[in-house]
């Protein structure tokens, strides 16, 4: 990690040149978008909606995100596009399926982040990032939680160094709910995305019902083992098995994905929260 002094970031600020990089959560799966069948929404669009109100109008938005990408991709081919829109702020999230990865080197993702963090920071964008959630008791992903415990770690270092806002999705306790998650149990809800969104927006300082994004959902009944037993084999067939495969083809779902919003754009009038 550099060792250049704290800085702490402006609280409450008004952008007006939103970018966000990354891979399928910034993309928006599982949140589907009800008028464009096959795509979707995702958290950081329904943020931009938050912060088109906030700038009064004045605002554009990109997204090139795109599902399956390392972090290569994001802070190479991505950031690139992104410095070249002139943002005020980027959302940069990146890293996850590179700690999927066995031989993930966390030093050297977070060396990665961070040079990228420099490069944003350089060009006056503000950054904001975002913790990966706590897989706790989740199937398979919960044996990386050390993995995500550090690197949640070294971004909140990144972001204590170079003055960056983070989304602390660890410590949303909501998010460790399965309801929150899509069939998949790897891409959030709609209801998961539109909380992250609220949680991301309270990080760039500007007020929200906290318990509105933070409270967990009512408790509901637990399955029984042999239908907890059912529930995971029918994840693994369906879910867990193809994944598996396009890692040992070198594969990706996003091979033939672009980005769904590569130029900085207004927000049309039917553009909304809720969408």
């Amino acid at each position: 990690m550099s060792e250049d002094a704290t800085h702490l970031p402006e609280r409450g600020k008004v952008w007006h040149r939103y970018v966000a990089i990354g891979d399928s959560f910034t993309e928006g799966m599982s949140d589907e978008d009800p008028a464009r069948p096959g795509a979707y929404v995702g958290w950081a669009d329904r943020l931009a909606g938050h912060l088109s109100q906030l700038a009064g109008g004045e605002f554009a938005y990109a997204n090139l995100a795109v599902r399956g990408r390392l972090l290569a991709d994001v802070i190479g081919p991505q950031l690139d596009a992104a410095l070249a829109l002139r943002p005020d702020l980027v959302s940069m999230v990146g890293g996850g399926n590179d700690i999927l990865r066995p031989r993930a080197d966390l030093d050297a993702i977070a060396d990665t982040l961070e040079a990228a963090v420099v490069r944003l920071r350089a060009a006056g964008a503000d950054v904001l990032l975002a913790t990966p959630t706590d897989p706790a008791g989740a199937p398979v992903l919960g044996m990386l939680r050390g993995r995500h415990a550090i690197h949640s770690a070294n971004i909140f270092s990144i972001a204590q160094q170079h003055g960056c806002y983070v989304v602390n999705q660890w410590g949303m306790d909501a998010l460790r709910d399965l309801r929150m998650w899509g069939e998949d149990r790897i891409h959030m809800t709609s209801e998961g995305h539109r909380r992250v969104a609220l949680n991301a927006l309270s990080a760039l300082g500007h007020d929200t019902d906290r318990s509105d994004w933070s409270t967990p959902l009512p408790p509901q009944t637990p399955l029984g083992r042999r239908e907890s037993a059912a529930a995971n084999a029918a994840w693994a067939r369906t879910h867990l098995a193809p994944w598996v495969q396009r890692r040992l083809k070198g594969t990706s779902s996003g091979d033939t994905v672009t980005a769904k919003r590569p130029d900085l754009q207004p927000l049309d009038e039917t553009w909304s929260e809720g969408r």
